[in-house]
């Protein structure tokens, strides 16, 4: 932890000078990073003319804490659509703000996020700032040193769903091993998890690492993406055990209870909260022979196939942005809309679908037809074999306590927010 550099509120809420020296976290996180009621409902402004909401306030609109630290230097911003501030860009504004920024890494579904799932993402110039666009996903997810050569700091502004599989930490996992290995210093501008108010899932075992599982955490692991660099970084999970010398500008008026409402969706099939909110229990279908909507108005909020038994909701998968070849295009799915059933938060992965599905298929339709994918999304074949069997939802989730449990230990160590 020693490497961890953090900008606590207590001691940084009124300076506006560069990112201090190190200094260890305290132990009292609770008195450090305290919540800071609003004086009043008035929409107020900045310095920067960055509108300062009453209530929650992101890391990235928090400039007087990490703006003069960019003066001066070449900049490199890993960002994507859900980098705004207000109505604008992250990267428009701190170009009118006279900030020298060499280049732009962009993750899964690139720097617009209007790449399908999986599909690559090529490097090219923006044609908005004329700014140099670098692909960090295909064969070049982590930044290269020749990449990095011209780059003095990297600002990561990304907005994450806090789901294992989501690969937004991947690429966070390895800007910060490419940081640490060219001695660049990373500032993390924190964000709010919308799914941050519970920790379910199984643990990711070691054989099922891969770009969509890097980490042993569970499946929903209740962390912002700030919280989760820290643990990046204290738990050593870096290549060769190296850390990343990284500042955290930390989210203002928030805790993990709070509901957060994402304004700009996260990748082209997140497009709402409701999906938001579904996407950790609907995702395992993805390597399923069952539809998730993709290639419709509202995927991640339906389920569907159409050898499933009729029900009073169907849907037609179409190609759209984000999904131009989705599964069962142009085939009727009969299916379950849970648009009116799920109208409240979850505070826990919903199995049931899967087993519903499973159930329905029976053994004359393949249900899990891409087993290695669907292990790596489970982070076990266990999970696979469990559902094979027969097992239910119940007896399913019997088998995650022990290791939820050792991971909130670990996850206490590194919590910025109550």
């Amino acid at each position: 932890m020693k490497s961890i550099i953090l900008l606590f509120l207590a001691s940084c809420a009124t300076k506006k000078n560069s990112i201090p020296a190190a200094t260890t976290p305290p132990t009292d996180k609770a008195k450090e990073y305290q919540i800071i009621q609003p004086i009043d409902d008035e929409i107020k402004y900045d310095a920067y003319g960055i509108e300062k909401l009453p209530n929650l306030q992101l890391g990235n609109s928090r400039m007087d804490l990490y703006l003069d630290s960019l003066r001066g230097k070449r900049v490199a911003v890993v960002a994507n659509q859900s980098s705004a501030l207000g109505e604008k860009h992250l990267v428009d504004t701190l170009l009118s703000l006279g900030i020298r920024i060499q280049k732009v890494f962009a993750p899964e579904h690139g720097f617009r996020g209007t790449a399908d799932a999986g599909e690559k993402v090529w490097s090219h110039q923006d044609p908005v700032t004329g700014l140099p666009i670098v692909s960090l996903y295909g064969s070049n997810k982590k930044p290269r040193a020749d990449q990095l050569w011209d780059v003095d700091i990297v600002l990561f502004d990304i907005q994450d769903v806090g789901v294992r599989f989501y690969t937004y930490i991947s690429t966070l996992h390895y800007v910060m091993e490419a940081c640490a290995e060219n001695n660049k210093p990373l500032i993390v501008l924190d964000r709010p998890n919308p799914n941050a108010h519970y920790v379910d899932g199984p643990i990711l075992e070691k054989d099922q690492t891969s770009f969509i599982g890097m980490h042993p955490v569970p499946t929903v692991y209740g962390m912002t993406i700030g919280e989760y660099a820290l643990m990046i970084n204290g738990e050593f999970w870096l290549h060769n055990n190296v850390t990343c010398q990284m500042y955290i500008v930390p989210c203002r008026n928030y805790t993990h209870k709070t509901k957060f409402e994402i304004a700009i969706p996260p990748s082209p099939n997140l497009r709402t909260d409701l999906a938001i909110n579904l996407y950790p229990s609907l995702c395992f279908f993805e390597a399923t022979t069952v539809s998730v909507g993709r290639g419709t108005e509202r995927p991640f909020e339906m389920y569907g196939h159409p050898s499933f038994r009729k029900t009073n909701f169907t849907f037609i998968p179409m190609p759209t942005t984000g999904a131009k070849d989705p599964l069962w295009q142009n085939r009727t799915c009969n299916g379950y809309d849970l648009r009116a059933s799920q109208n409240r938060r979850m505070y826990e992965i919903n199995l049931n679908w899967l087993i519903n599905a499973r159930d329905q298929l029976g053994d004359s339709i393949d249900f899990i037809n891409q087993r290695n994918f669907f292990d790596r999304l489970a982070g076990n074949s266990t999970l696979r074999s469990q559902l094979k069997s027969g097992m239910s939802a119940k007896e399913i989730k019997e088998t995650w306590k022990v290791g939820i449990q050792a991971f909130l230990k670990t996850r206490q160590k590194y919590l910025i927010y109550r």
